[in-house]
């Protein structure tokens, strides 16, 4: 049996190693069929980033259980599979998202939406130092729902008893969010409640981590940035700077934040931002505080290809990279990945003072593949849209353009043309202005079927491309309705970091 077991794990290492689309330094579920794929109790503990993923059983009969994995890694790059951290038993029948911190007495403790009747929000402990062994609190359910999802107390008060966030002590009080997708879904959208309608969380405290008490939702969501329809799950809450962050989804919308004020146990939100538009394909974010004080997120990156094809391929669960979170000088949010991806550059190859005319298309001579990163300066003058092409076909059947869209002052990543087979074909466009004389800094990492771009360290977009052409490795540049000056252009092959 273990010989066969051997054969069968060389079998499945050699197919995902062979496949054009894994990504080779994002991280990537090590096997099977991951969705959701939340990364969830993200921690810096004992020198090294731990971090959770929903992962799924799945039997024969079409049975689907839960769990939650663990990896961790010393560098943000490199990740070590550990046991699996959480396991359906006792009164939760799956394990659903939630965060990690530390409780009030410096042990990491894990918060998670437990499935079943009997459960609801849970709690589990660790005491080893490589956070191998969690366990889950006798108490649980801590927070106990009377249907999925959601509670109704003797009161008769309507909450949230999903996705609850990570435990934060404030005033040597524990505290915690929960999610309102299904108070939204059964009181907001079936019984026509406004005040159940939009995005909120709700706000529970403890004096033990055993006994919590409901207070009030944490805050209310504003029409001018949300819909009615639109929920607050995975929520993330956290100091930034010298406001507070609200990171979070709605399911239909996906990621996205707000900052603002934290005060008498209320969250304000003062603005918000998106970190997805034309779909919800970049969500459940999960965050960080590290030993050098940088706020770290990663997100479930949806698989792009058709259900059959991505079954067939025997795996699916992608994260972003990570991406440091801070604040800029004008109060407004910055981002950009974290230096320690710079490891895995090779082979640079750099070019100065490239001048690209009107309509015309540059290309990268020597820079070529799947797998890159590229670092741009450009002077976009009067052009109405300056970028670059990547994963190009010789004679452009295929095609992903990155590029400032000037007169929108939007960044688009355009994948209409990125694949003659399967994937999504839209026009990412993120909110994006530059000043006047400012000069647009792209960082593009292109990962076999993802991209991710980061401009000027103020905004970022993500995309699934899947090309099917060999050719489709080519990288131009380009501008449209004026001449651009693309004054320094790095770019390197990047190696892998993932096992397989």
């Amino acid at each position: 049996m273990l010989n066969t077991w051997i054969d069968h794990a060389r079998a499945l290492r050699e197919t995902l190693l062979r496949d054009p689309y894994r990504p080779l330094y994002h991280y990537v579920a090590p096997e099977g069929i991951c969705a959701p794929f939340d990364p969830n109790g993200a921690i810096f503990w004992n020198g090294r980033y731990h971090l959770m993923t929903i992962v799924q059983t799945r039997s024969e009969e079409g049975g689907v259980r839960h769990f939650w994995a663990h990896a961790s890694s010393a560098d943000l790059v490199h990740w070590r599979q550990h046991p699996l951290a959480l396991a359906p038993g006792g009164v939760d029948e799956g394990i659903f998202s939630g965060g990690a911190s530390l409780d009030p007495h410096g042990t990491p403790t894990i918060t998670y939406w437990g499935l079943g009747e009997r459960s609801g929000i849970c709690l589990a402990t660790s005491t080893d130092p490589d956070l191998d062994t969690w366990e889950k609190s006798p108490a649980n359910p801590i927070i106990h729902q009377t249907s999925s999802g959601l509670r109704v107390d003797e009161e008769g008060r309507v909450m949230g008893a999903a996705d609850p966030s990570a435990i934060w002590v404030h005033e040597g009080r524990a505290f915690l969010l929960t999610g309102n997708l299904l108070v939204l879904r059964e009181y907001g959208l079936k019984l026509d409640q406004d005040r159940h309608k939009g995005d909120t969380a709700y706000l529970f405290v403890s004096d033990d981590l055993i006994h919590w008490e409901y207070l009030h939702p944490f805050y209310t969501s504003n029409r001018a940035w949300t819909r009615d329809d639109e929920d607050c799950m995975c929520p993330d809450f956290f100091p930034l700077g010298d406001r507070h962050m609200l990171l979070f989804i709605s399911h239909n919308l996906g990621c996205q934040y707000y900052l603002g004020r934290y005060e008498d146990n209320r969250f304000y939100p003062e603005t918000h931002g998106r970190m997805t538009w034309v779909d919800n394909a970049f969500f459940a974010p999960e965050s960080l505080l590290d030993d050098r004080g940088r706020r770290i997120m990663w997100a479930w990156i949806f698989d792009g290809r058709d259900p059959e094809t991505r079954d067939a391929s025997g795996w699916s669960g992608t994260l972003s990279l990570p991406r440091v979170l801070w604040l800029g000088e004008d109060g407004t949010l910055r981002m950009a990945p974290p230096e320690e991806l710079a490891s895995l550059r090779t082979d640079l190859r750099s070019f100065d003072d490239l001048r690209v005319a009107d309509g015309a298309d540059l290309p990268l001579l020597g820079v070529q593949g799947t797998s890159l990163e590229l670092e741009i300066e450009i002077l976009p003058g009067d052009a109405a849209r300056v970028g670059v092409e990547v994963c190009r076909a010789d004679g452009g059947e295929e095609t992903t353009a990155i590029f400032y869209d000037a007169r929108e002052q939007t960044l688009k990543v355009d994948t209409t043309r990125s694949s003659l087979g399967e994937g999504p074909k839209s026009v990412e466009a993120a909110p994006f202005v530059l000043a006047a004389g400012e000069s647009l800094r792209l960082r593009v990492f292109v990962d076999r079927s993802v991209v991710e771009v980061f401009a000027n360290d103020r905004q970022a977009v993500m995309r699934r491309i899947y090309p099917t052409r060999p050719d489709s490795t080519g990288v131009r540049l380009f501008s449209r309705g004026g001449d651009a000056i693309m004054g320094r252009v790095n770019a390197w092959t990047m190696a892998p970091a993932n096992p397989w």
